[in-house]
């Protein structure tokens, strides 16, 4: 935990409650947490302000809204000084929810979300293609998420 931060027991304990229950109301998570529900609000509001909590993000299930395939795809650089400016190409396709710079085989490693494996062919073949620095990707296609959960935080690194 960044030192700088100052946050304290109360501080963490907002957070998980949060990160397991965005909707709770400021009152109910401040009996839950014995202090009152305006002490809730300015706590979220310091958050916000120290780039800590940022904001809150509505849980959807995207097969149910027809997105069914779910893909991640290693990306082999040619030079790995072109990763700031393969990365802002690829914040560029839509199906690329999250983009990591990692160590390992791969120079950075790309979630994708698809409608289909035409969707997927088409990120693939005519977007990731036409990217100047991309020497080659790998693609590993979900066929099942077994686990999605926050991290639990806690006062203390246990």
């Amino acid at each position: 935990m960044n030192p700088k931060l100052n946050l304290d027991k109360l501080d963490l304990q907002i957070i998980q409650e949060m990160m397991e229950d965005a909707e709770i109301s400021y009152a109910d998570l401040g009996k839950k947490l014995f202090v009152s529900g305006g002490t809730i609000h300015v706590r979220i509001k310091k958050l916000e302000e120290m780039g800590v909590v940022k904001g809150k993000k509505l849980s959807v299930d995207l097969k149910e809204l027809g997105y069914d395939v779910i893909a991640f795809i290693g990306i082999y650089l040619e030079k790995s000084s072109l990763y700031d400016s393969v990365a802002k190409e690829l914040k560029k396709v839509p199906q690329i929810v999250r983009l990591n710079y990692t160590t390992g085989n791969y120079s950075m490693f790309a979630e994708v979300v698809c409608k289909d494996i035409k969707q997927l062919r088409y990120v693939l073949h005519d977007e990731l293609q036409k990217i100047k620095g991309i020497e080659r990707t790998e693609t590993f296609i979900s066929l099942e998420e077994s686990l999605v959960r926050s991290v639990v935080v806690s006062p203390t690194s246990e």
